[in-house]
């Protein structure tokens, strides 16, 4: 169910809140994700942004990953800081090992069409600009994924460096009853008591309060720096660090490409990525956050080769960084770049690109089993029988 939408202050720009809360109905629920809805409601709007007006939308139990999506996607297009919380459930996809964030409707065999794949967010984020965007969480996972994460770390929720991650990811409940969201529960306490911590500080607060032994804690590796971008504690004369300005290429450059003006987009894409390749140098993070801009804004004008090609020079640009090849960003970038190979319906254009995709995936093979594989089959599929079918590296 799609809350109200609800404004406070009068700043011009204001921040935005989304509040997910998402879990299947039935048996198969570990977490009463929208019991802690009513303790958000009673917060200050703008305690949620740390913005003086602020924007929040509620999505209470969705049915659909599209409905979702869409409204992730409407906050990502909002020009001013956004706060995503989410609280709800991981179930991992057993045939692509990725985790979903469970719906009302999710169950263990329908979970590929009735839960929201993780690295949707992910993607939909892309296109935010770096320190404008926090995510935090309140998870229950189920058995799988908390065997997953316990193996293999936080970054199988990683979603990316620009993205400000926080939160709390618990183990399956011991105990029939669903679990409840305690550490979003705690920021709503220490909000409504009139503090305004930082993101760090409320992230340590709300831990300690929480409790929960045995679960993980998520956080970014400089929680300890400034405050995303726009966020002012209450009492403090000003933002820590400059508010976004009408200069912010990135919300003008989203509206054109949704706007159907996707030359334009690119172009005022490729210019920002031009300006910060003389200022940076070619391969500098700046440049490379452009490079993949420019490779979401090819997904979004429907040309999958051009999407590839470009996520391909953005994971070989990381991997002359010296970046890991288990680095989130070079995984994601890897994965998109495979996604949109798999889109492209032109044998010549996908035979073309196929010799530097397989090179990258033998290099970076993912946390998606069978990846290299999937697309060695696929490429002999393009010399031998009919155009594959689109679809089963996932969504990206």
């Amino acid at each position: 169910m799609l809350g109200v939408l609800i404004r406070g202050g009068d700043a011009t720009v204001p921040g935005t809140a989304l509040l997910i809360a998402a879990a299947p109905v039935g048996k198969g629920r570990l977490v009463d994700a929208s019991s802690v809805l009513p303790a958000l409601a009673a917060v200050p709007p703008s305690a949620l942004t740390g913005t003086a007006a602020a924007t929040v939308v509620e999505l209470a139990d969705p049915l659909d990953p599209q409905t979702v999506l869409t409204r992730i996607r409407a906050a990502a297009a909002s020009e001013g800081p956004l706060f995503l919380y989410v609280a709800g459930q991981l179930q991992l996809d057993r045939k692509q090992q990725l985790p979903h964030l469970a719906l009302a409707r999710t169950t263990a065999t329908t979970l590929r069409y009735t839960a929201l794949p993780w690295h949707w967010l992910a993607s939909e984020l892309t296109i935010r600009r770096p320190g404008t965007t926090t995510v935090v969480v309140d998870l229950v996972t189920a058995p799988e994924v908390w065997q997953r994460i316990t193996s293999e770390g936080p970054k199988l929720l990683a979603l990316g460096s620009a993205i400000r991650l926080y939160g709390r990811v618990a183990p399956p409940p011991q105990r029939r009853e669903p679990a409840v969201p305690a550490y979003l529960a705690a920021c709503a306490s220490i909000w409504r008591s009139g503090a305004r911590p930082d993101p760090a500080a409320l992230h340590e607060q709300a831990a300690v309060q929480a409790g929960g032994a045995g679960a993980l804690l998520l956080a970014p590796p400089s929680a300890t720096a400034v405050p995303p971008v726009g966020y002012a504690p209450a009492g403090a004369p000003g933002p820590k660090v400059p508010a976004p300005t009408p200069r912010d290429p990135h919300p003008a450059i989203l509206a054109a490409a949704q706007a159907g003006r996707h030359e334009e987009a690119a172009a005022v894409a490729a210019a920002w990525e031009e300006h910060e390749v003389r200022t940076y140098g070619p391969g500098s993070s700046q440049a490379v956050h452009w490079l993949e801009v420019r490779a979401d804004l090819a997904r979004l004008a429907g040309d999958p080769a051009v999407s590839c090609e470009l996520w391909m020079g953005a994971a070989d640009a990381r991997l002359g960084r010296h970046q890991a090849t288990d680095d989130p960003d070079v995984e994601g970038a890897v994965d998109r770049a495979h996604h949109q190979w798999e889109q492209i319906r032109d044998r010549e254009g996908a035979r073309r690109l196929a010799p530097r995709l397989v090179a990258l995936r033998r290099r970076v093979p993912g946390r998606q089993r069978g990846a290299l594989r999937v697309l060695q089959r696929r490429l002999e599929q393009l010399h031998t029988g009919p155009p594959p079918v689109s679809g089963e590296l996932g969504h990206a």
